[in-house]
């Protein structure tokens, strides 16, 4: 008897001993434990140590309270029938005050997730052009939250934010749109080339009219500085050579001309010009023709106004 009370005894404490065991458990911080009694929903254990009533209570679950992210990928095509991959990014959390619901209505929060983004975005890209989904990818992302956040909350899920992060068309689509763009910049390139080669050269024009403009400006000048020279040059030889005229001072005055610009000539060994007969006499026959010129055109403009002042006048009707 002593025997069958000494191991009573030991299983009793050894009982006891488990059933401490089984009173106290832990959660960890932001987490949540779902306690049931039988099978039945009694309570959440909050962070922190806990109690419960051995082999009454357990601890069926536990719920993580921290943002979590889920990376879905949707193959989908836009309204110009090009297929694309959009990748959305969901960030979701349980809800504190709904751990309950969120462990027992929902099996899978990550498949209805990715069905619901799958519904959102087949339903919303194909009715924009390949071109706009890149500029329209803030409202695929709010719609697809705005979904999710009307039907998880009914599951004791929040959504915290909706990312499309990234939107991948075919290879060769892709390498389309870049010739595309890479034309247009070649084309609006070409024509501020043109527009700077076109002020080029009008600037070159303006340029060239002055330079024109001063150089014959200088030219006349410097002809009527050779004629003063000449007139003063007459008038002194005169003075200074009695019985001179100013046929023999032009003659003069050639002749040095032309000895000045053989000098000249045979200076410079790369000149190609073509020489007249240069003797003394021939600057007299020079002479000569010029002034033979000046002649003849002034008979010839003499006989022409003489002409014109005998013809009849017309006689009107």
């Amino acid at each position: 008897m002593s025997l069958l009370s000494t191991v009573v005894t030991t299983l009793l404490i050894l009982l006891a001993f488990i059933s401490l065991f089984f009173l106290f458990f832990t959660v960890a911080q932001q987490t949540a434990a779902v306690v049931e009694r039988f099978g039945k929903f009694v309570r959440i254990g909050n962070p922190g140590l806990n109690v419960k009533i051995p082999w009454i209570d357990w601890v069926a679950g536990r719920m993580n309270l921290r943002v979590q992210q889920l990376d879905v990928k949707v193959e989908t095509k836009t309204e110009d029938n090009v297929f694309i991959q959009i990748v959305a990014s969901v960030q979701y959390y349980v809800l504190p005050d709904k751990v309950a619901v969120a462990y027992y209505k929902l099996n899978d929060p990550e498949r209805q997730i990715t069905s619901y983004v799958f519904d959102v975005v087949r339903a919303q890209v194909p009715n924009i052009k390949l071109d706009d989904v890149f500029s329209k990818k803030d409202d695929i992302a709010v719609a697809i939250k705005h979904q999710l956040s009307q039907v998880m909350d009914d599951f004791g899920y929040g959504i915290v934010q909706a990312l499309v992060t990234d939107i991948d068309p075919d290879a060769k689509v892709k390498a389309a749109m870049n010739e595309i763009n890479a034309a247009q910049r070649l084309r609006v390139a070409a024509n501020e080339k043109g527009e700077a080669e076109k002020i080029l050269r009008v600037k070159h024009a303006e340029a060239e009219r002055e330079s024109a403009a001063l150089a014959g400006k200088g030219i006349a000048e410097q002809r009527m500085a050779i004629v003063d020279g000449l007139s003063e040059s007459v008038d002194l030889f005169q003075k200074s050579v009695p019985g001179s005229t100013p046929q023999d001072v032009m003659t003069l005055v050639l002749m040095t001309q032309y000895f000045d610009a053989l000098k000249d000539i045979g200076a410079n060994s790369k000149n190609s010009t073509i020489l007249i007969p240069h003797s003394p006499g021939t600057l007299n026959d020079l002479a000569a023709q010029m002034r033979d010129a000046l002649v003849t055109a002034n008979q010839v403009t003499h006989a022409h106004n003489q002409t014109k002042e005998a013809a009849p006048l017309p006689k009107h009707a």
